[in-house]
């Protein structure tokens, strides 16, 4: 690549520099940066992610985040996104048939469904829909807003920094969500540690990855995690939780399985209950 023939006074890049690197004006590239996006095409913008050395997924954020600001001509409502009839009892019984935790999250990271293990892994969980008001549990706002979080995810500061960046790529793919505008809401405005971590713009889309929880009743149980994507439903992810054979942790997993059997029917909420 090409040095840019100037001299750099503060850390990172310049405005002047990435419209260089890009091949672009510096006129042109504050419009974008101010969000006037009339006009510019998709190869300007493929320039100015290879000068600022955009990942696969920041690239992706940012041609999100470009089309949303398009004029596209009267707006029209967006669709209400339709499911399937009996989807509901169909991931359930998806999850139900796995012998390892499983769980079912939307984009705004709700668990959706889960089968009995992936309950047990997360007991805040089933406290919290036991207060029946309605609402889902959600990862980061356990994360953010409640004090045991940091006592039960052993990487603590590591999945909120995830998390936050996980959700702003969900608002850069639909920026309609309202619920999702809600939930940014409220967490701007109770979280000092989200409103400093949103304001850093990271961008992330989880594939898989290592699980590591400080669980009250077991103990440490250490998982890997891969992620996928819900046919039919792009807004749901199926996570499924993996974990070495006779490790400590399917040890205990095996322990919270024994625990809980009997209980099973009146301590595990069903897809129904969580339909809406």
């Amino acid at each position: 690549m090409t040095p840019f023939p100037g001299m750099r006074r503060v850390a990172g890049m310049r405005r002047e520099e990435v419209a260089y690197l890009a091949g672009i004006s510096v006129d042109y590239y504050t419009r974008l940066e101010r969000g006037r996006v009339h006009g510019i095409s998709e190869e300007i913008l493929d320039a100015v992610s290879r000068a600022l050395r955009l990942d696969e997924v920041e690239h992706e954020h940012l041609l999100s985040l470009v089309h949303a600001l398009r004029p596209s001509g009267p707006r029209a409502a967006k669709p209400k996104r339709q499911r399937m009839a009996g989807q509901d009892v169909i991931l359930q019984r998806v999850v139900d048939a796995m012998d390892v935790p499983a769980l079912i999250l939307n984009g705004r990271f709700d668990i959706v469904t889960a089968n009995r293990l992936g309950w047990e892994v997360y007991p805040h969980a089933k406290q919290y829909l036991a207060r029946g008001d309605g609402k889902r549990f959600n990862y980061l706002r356990f994360q953010l807003l409640d004090p045991r979080a940091q006592d039960f995810y052993i990487d603590w500061e590591l999945a909120v920094r995830n998390g936050v960046a996980l959700l702003r790529e969900a608002a850069g793919r639909d920026s309609t969500d309202e619920e999702l505008l809600a939930l940014i809401g409220e967490l701007s405005a109770k979280s000092e540690l989200f409103r400093t971590l949103w304001a850093s713009h990271n961008v992330l889309r989880y594939r898989r990855g290592k699980k590591r929880y400080r669980h009250p009743l077991v103990g440490e149980l250490i998982f890997e995690s891969q992620s996928f994507t819900v046919a039919g439903d792009a807004a749901l992810s199926l996570f499924v939780y993996t974990m070495e054979p006779d490790s400590p942790t399917a040890d205990a997993l095996r322990i919270l399985g024994n625990w809980t059997t009997d209980q099973e029917s009146a301590a595990t909420p069903s897809a129904a209950s969580q339909a809406g």
